[in-house]
């Protein structure tokens, strides 16, 4: 799998801002220590961005950047073949080339690039507000690999969207038991209860939780459930 497969398999821009809403969630309350999170989302990452991410703790990583002209995404695996770092330190032809100049400047945003500016990135998609898909650059993939760009492992849980798919990763990633009846709760972005944030982590209150729920942007739990 490629960018050239997770494309046509991704959703709507608002669909995916939900998703990654709803991911950045769930994480916080299985890992109340942001460092530990694997998903996050920043509903005020810059004036009028959102930025949702993930970082897998070994050097692998996304970003999406969602604001009026569209979203932009950009994943780095650092063991991927189109590494800039195995490319003489450039990012792999074709990859962010043809990006639209309304996203050029997530190309070079600093927190995008490393210390000599060079973008951090194997796979790159980006959908304007006014396109009926997601697209990608023209690119020749190296041979010998299944998953040259990363896109697969980066975008998994982007392209399996079903509370399943996230349950199967959590109780893998974090070793414990996830509910799934709760994960779909959060799929839905419906607002929390005690009861709910309880059966993924009992060691967890929504007031532990009122930052990260301002932060992501999610639905904010009825008054009385507080």
């Amino acid at each position: 799998m490629t960018v050239h497969d997770v494309a046509p398999r991704l959703p709507s821009l608002a669909a995916l801002r939900n998703l990654c809403r709803s991911l950045a969630m769930l994480d916080a309350i299985l890992s109340p220590d942001w460092e530990d999170r694997y998903y996050s989302f920043d509903a005020c990452w810059a004036d009028g961005e959102e930025m949702a991410s993930m970082r897998n703790g070994s050097g692998d990583e996304y970003s999406i950047v969602f604001s009026a002209a569209g979203a932009y995404v950009r994943g780095f695996d650092h063991e991927a073949p189109m590494s800039p770092y195995g490319n003489d330190g450039d990012p792999w032809p074709g990859v962010i080339d043809e990006v639209p100049e309304v996203f050029k400047p997530f190309v070079e945003e600093p927190a995008f690039t490393d210390e000599d500016g060079v973008p951090v990135v194997t796979a790159c998609l980006w959908r304007e507000a006014t396109d009926d898909r997601w697209r990608h650059g023209v690119i020749d993939f190296p041979d010998g690999r299944s998953d040259p760009d990363g896109a697969m492992r980066l975008f998994e849980l982007l392209v399996d969207r079903s509370p399943e798919a996230f349950q199967r990763f959590a109780e893998d990633y974090y070793e414990v038991p996830v509910d799934l009846e709760a994960v779909r709760h959060v799929y839905g972005l419906r607002p929390l209860s005690q009861k709910l944030v309880s059966s993924l982590n009992s060691e967890v209150s929504i007031v532990d939780l009122a930052e990260d729920i301002a932060e992501i942007g999610y639905p904010q739990p009825v008054r009385d459930v507080i």
